[in-house]
């Protein structure tokens, strides 16, 4: 805390009350070392007198809700007036103090500018984190496809233009939407994300729009809806095809007129809000089967973008892999983990019918279940590598038993010595290197070697 007062008594009698209580004070006996105090160490409170000489008690508080904005003013002073008073609060004073003051009152008071303090240091945290964690940035990528959708969210960020994000499940359609909001102009205002699938369509439309006092059974209170609380932020609708079609109405006059109507209410309420929706159905199918309106479709698909499967990225995957393997080490507190070049060739061969996020979740499980530090293909789930096997089998030519018959033995370990001799190259001659590469224990492959006669 810091206290700033001309009187030197005033000023050390409230220093002392104030560190008695278990606060931390720095005092002032002028406006001039206040503010030289400060441009050195950031303070949560500051209590003033008002009237000093120089820089007065309002200038101070200026220069602070310029310069701190979770830091909270108290201003004091003997000659109170409704007029300094009503200045002092304009300005953004927290409270306002006059002496002679009670000080168990402004002990209470100063808990108080404290609390606020921290929620709204809190609150600026928080926000700088959500930024980082949406930045386009964090939007992974290096192939063609992810370059189209990158050049396009970098032109249309700075608009107020409803966006439809059109692809399957798991290729980030809400990362997307929000790195739009945190982006964009109204990076400061909030986001409310809805899924229209995941909720029963009669409680829809009241979590949209809001309900009045008496609008059913049970609603004792009015309440606002999605879109009220969204004011002059955005609204990210997912799941947009599953909207009922009496809904769909309700929400196109909502989008042409920016008004809506609380459920039960007759009072027309004004918005500014920005909608962002998504869905992994072909709407313009389900427009000519008579699913959803098409004048909803064509008002909501002003700026579309389509995300590619993870399948038309493959160039992206390796990429994709080390970030969420970087990711879960850190989250779960590992040394950093390396997936073996046949572990990533299993991932890369791999289908992928859950995209982006089927991928999050393999390599999460795999730190967690994985006790060495070089990630081997018997590590990953096995429907992940039943492709890779399929592959290798191919790229060893799978032999063919002829009229003439096949020494198998001969013919598996054939196959058992080029594998080995590949890992081997691939680990640079490092057998435990090579067995990871392999998916067995180091012992295992010395015996084979061994059995073998191969030459490392």
């Amino acid at each position: 805390i810091l206290v700033i007062d001309d009187e030197a008594h005033n000023r050390e009698a409230l220093s002392l009350l104030l560190g008695q209580a278990g606060y931390q004070v720095v005092a002032a006996e002028s406006g001039e070392e206040a503010l030289d105090i400060l441009s050195k160490t950031p303070f949560e409170v500051i209590i003033t007198d008002l009237f000093l000489p120089g820089v007065s008690g309002i200038d101070i508080l200026k220069r602070v809700k310029e310069d701190s904005p979770y830091t909270n003013v108290i201003l004091i002073t003997g000659n109170a007036s409704a007029e300094s008073a009503v200045e002092a609060m304009k300005e953004g004073a927290f409270d306002y103090v006059t002496k002679p003051f009670n000080f168990e009152k402004l002990k209470i008071i100063v808990a108080k500018a404290l609390e606020k303090s921290r929620l709204v240091s809190e609150n600026l945290y928080l926000r700088q984190q959500l930024r980082g964690k949406y930045k386009f940035d964090n939007i992974i990528g290096n192939s063609l496809a992810i370059q189209q959708v990158f050049s396009r969210l970098e032109k249309i960020v700075n608009t107020d233009s409803t966006i439809l994000i059109l692809g399957e499940s798991g290729t980030g359609k809400e990362l997307v939407a929000k790195a739009i909001h945190f982006n964009g102009s109204r990076k400061d205002k909030a986001i409310i994300a809805i899924n229209c699938r995941a909720i029963p369509a009669e409680l829809l439309e009241r979590e949209l729009f809001g309900h009045v006092r008496g609008a059913f059974t049970g609603a004792v209170v009015d309440k606002p809806g999605k879109f009220e609380l969204a004011n002059n932020g955005t609204v990210f609708l997912d799941e947009i095809g599953t909207m009922p079609m009496h809904l769909q109405m309700k929400l196109l006059r909502v989008l042409q007129e920016q008004e809506l109507e609380r459920v039960g209410g007759s009072k027309r309420i004004k918005l500014n809000v920005r909608v962002i929706s998504a869905t992994n159905a072909i709407l313009e199918e389900q427009v000519r089967h008579g699913h959803f309106r098409e004048d909803l479709y064509y008002r909501l698909n002003v700026i579309p973008i389509i995300l590619p499967p993870l399948r038309e990225r493959r160039e992206d995957i390796a990429l994709l892999a080390r970030h969420f393997l970087k990711k879960s080490c850190r989250e779960m507190k590992r040394t950093l983990m390396s997936l073996s070049p046949a572990a990533m060739r299993a991932l890369e061969v791999y289908a992928w019918p859950g995209n982006v996020r089927e991928m999050e979740n393999v390599i999460e499980r795999t730190v967690a279940l994985t006790e060495e530090e070089i990630i081997a293909p018997s590590d990953l789930p096995t429907h992940v590598v039943g492709d890779l096997s399929n592959e290798a089998a191919e790229s060893f030519g799978s032999p063919k038993v002829t009229s003439d018959g096949i020494d198998m033995t001969k013919t598996i370990e054939e196959i058992e010595r080029a594998m080995i001799r590949e890992a081997l190259t691939l680990g640079n001659g490092v057998k435990a290197r090579a067995a990871a590469l392999l998916g067995i224990n180091r012992t295992t492959l010395v015996e084979k070697i061994k059995r073998l006669r191969i030459e490392v």
